[in-house]
């Protein structure tokens, strides 16, 4: 996180979205937030893209 200069705010977004309990595909998927984009296959979290990379995947919507 500290390579992609993810925010400790951008992190409290992604806290409080993971707090939520998320539903996520069984394969791979994405999230967006402000400022990065977090992937993930299956329950875990892979790694995190800054704005420009193009994320692998099913998105996950803005609400869920």
């Amino acid at each position: 996180m500290r390579e992609r200069r993810i925010s400790y705010e951008q992190l409290t977004l992604l806290a409080h979205w993971l707090d939520s309990e998320p539903e996520v595909p069984a394969d791979k998927w994405f999230k967006r937030f402000p400022g990065f984009t977090v992937c993930g296959d299956g329950e875990l979290i892979r790694t995190f893209l800054i704005v420009g990379q193009v994320p692998d995947g099913r998105e996950i919507e803005k609400d869920s």
